[in-house]
């Protein structure tokens, strides 16, 4: 009898199938649901501060803008900003790892300790170096581009270059979430090199005279797909995090637009004694929080599908 495939083996851990299609129709809702919602409910209004009821199935917030639309919208640029940031630190941490891990000896060993001295600085601080540090030039770059094609009469891609601009600290977010992540990773990819390199294929290949980035792109990098996989499904969290405590502390998303760290800390600005706007709290609270366990049990489930050690 075949051995069971990859898919085969996930689906019986109920936990991570149940994860996976969470994610897959929270994806769908995020996307299909505020198109399809009324324009009246993605305005403001003047129903400010409205409980839970038939007509608002979430409340509104401080500008009486309906909380569904918000939080699916907030979920939207979350996951957007998680998957784009860890993509970003995908890239690095690989390539990264990989170089070290097979080049070994003192190369390896000063990459390795950069990357602990990185470490020891506080996540959030530094990416709000970054932040400050190319915002600015970002803005300016995106005017010089704007201004070049007004004055090739491109109002189409001046247009979307001034809306780019809007957008430029959500670029420069990702980005520096990107920077700040790929550690973990270029750690774990590092290790698994470290064996694949003394695998007979390798050995193979370089007696055939083929090159050290031949190795990689060809030998190691196609073997490396499953745990690089894995660190992705777990890295996605992490950055939601990270945006999330941006966006609370005020340093990330900015209104009109919305996350789950921004419509965190608008519902935490009106929390008083005598008055409780409870819903501004919770629904993204759950929303974020069920998410965020749900990515977290699918890499789990993909780490035990992938480790060698678990396949009789």
């Amino acid at each position: 009898m075949a051995a069971p495939g990859g898919w085969q083996i996930l689906r019986r851990n109920h936990t991570a199938m149940a994860a996976l299609w969470f994610l897959v129709g929270l994806s769908l809702i995020v996307i299909v649901v505020p198109v399809l919602l009324p324009e009246a409910l993605k305005t403001t209004s003047s129903a400010s501060f409205a409980p839970p009821s038939a007509r608002h199935l979430l409340g509104t917030d401080v500008n009486g803008q309906d909380m569904l639309f918000r939080v699916l919208a907030g979920a939207r640029v979350s996951l957007g900003v998680g998957l784009a940031g860890a993509l970003i630190s995908l890239v690095i941490g690989t390539f990264y790892g990989m170089v070290s891990g097979y080049a070994g000896g003192r190369v390896d060993a000063f990459m390795m300790r950069t990357i602990e001295v990185l470490q020891s600085v506080p996540r959030i601080l530094f990416i709000m170096i970054l932040i400050a540090a190319l915002d600015d030039h970002v803005k300016e770059w995106i005017d010089g581009w704007r201004l070049a094609a007004q004055q090739h009469d491109s109002q189409r891609i001046a247009a979307g270059m001034s809306g780019l601009k809007a957008c430029s600290k959500v670029l420069v977010m990702v980005v520096s979430l990107g920077l700040v992540e790929w550690t973990a990773m270029a750690r774990i990819v590092r290790g698994q090199v470290l064996v694949l390199r003394e695998m007979t294929f390798v050995t193979a290949s370089k007696a055939m005279g083929q090159g050290s980035w031949g190795v990689l792109r060809r030998h190691l990098l196609p073997n490396l797909g499953t745990i690089i996989l894995t660190c992705l499904t777990l890295t996605i969290p992490a950055v939601i995090l990270d945006e999330s405590v941006l966006s609370f502390l005020g340093l990330g998303i900015e209104d009109p637009a919305a996350s789950w760290g921004s419509l965190l800390k608008d519902g935490a600005q009106v929390i008083n004694p005598l008055e409780s706007k409870w819903w501004l709290l919770v629904f993204p609270a759950l929303l974020m929080s069920a998410s965020l366990l749900a990515l977290n049990f699918l890499g789990d489930g993909l780490r035990d599908l992938f480790d060698p050690k678990d396949k009789g």
